[in-house]
């Protein structure tokens, strides 16, 4: 979730974006990683949105804060579109990480997921903003794979994580450390339909969820 934000001066359209960090296996040093890598992944297409005729360059600005003290009436009474809320611990009971919803700010990170690739945290970001995975999931003679793909999307075999495995077999699917941000995952944003007042515009909505740990 975040707030969009125009900038028709330097002709920028920003979403602004507050994650806050909390659970067992959380840290500072996580918390700035995963902001920095949904930055670096969301900003590198340079992406451009048209707004009533008027050409946006799309940018993302995201902050990480670790906050392990979490209480969780901050989460259930929150009403600033840009905060954003996660546990994160090393133990997962769906075995992966996770978002509460299509357009959401609360969720469950599952530690070897973050660090097994960067496009983690950038992929469940993107289902904060509201896009769902694609409908068709094998995806062999396109181009680069979309951040929105999930793990076992069938794909040619220099984007599995064995290029030598037959599609869909075990290592024969996609490897998230290949999927990227493209201009049609912003375009599926919907910028251009947002209710900017005095300039500013909710993405995303709130499921104000607190995780409790999983046993």
């Amino acid at each position: 979730m975040g707030e969009a934000e125009l900038h028709n001066s330097t002709g920028t359209l920003v979403i602004h974006s507050v994650l806050f960090f909390y659970g067992d296996a959380a840290s500072e040093e996580l918390s700035t990683q995963i902001a920095n890598d949904i930055s670096t992944h969301w900003n590198e297409p340079k992406a451009k949105v048209t707004i009533k005729g008027e050409v946006y360059e799309v940018r993302f600005d995201i902050d990480g804060i670790f906050e392990p003290d979490l209480d969780p009436e901050k989460v259930w009474y929150n009403d600033n579109p840009r905060f954003n809320f996660f546990r994160i611990e090393e133990f997962s009971m769906n075995d992966i990480s996770f978002v509460d919803g299509i357009g959401c700010n609360t969720g469950y990170f599952k530690l070897s997921n973050l660090l097994q690739t960067s496009t983690t945290a950038a992929h469940e970001y993107g289902h904060t903003l509201g896009l769902d995975h694609p409908s068709d999931l094998d995806i062999r003679g396109r181009a680069t794979p979309g951040i929105m793909y999930p793990r076992g999307t069938i794909c040619d075999p220099h984007f599995q994580y064995d290029a030598a495995v037959a599609p869909g077999e075990k290592g024969g699917t996609l490897n998230p450390w290949y999927r990227k941000v493209l201009q049609e995952d912003i375009d599926g944003l919907k910028l251009h339909r947002l209710l900017f007042t005095h300039g500013r515009a909710v993405v995303g909505d709130f499921s104000s969820m607190y995780h409790e740990k999983h046993g």
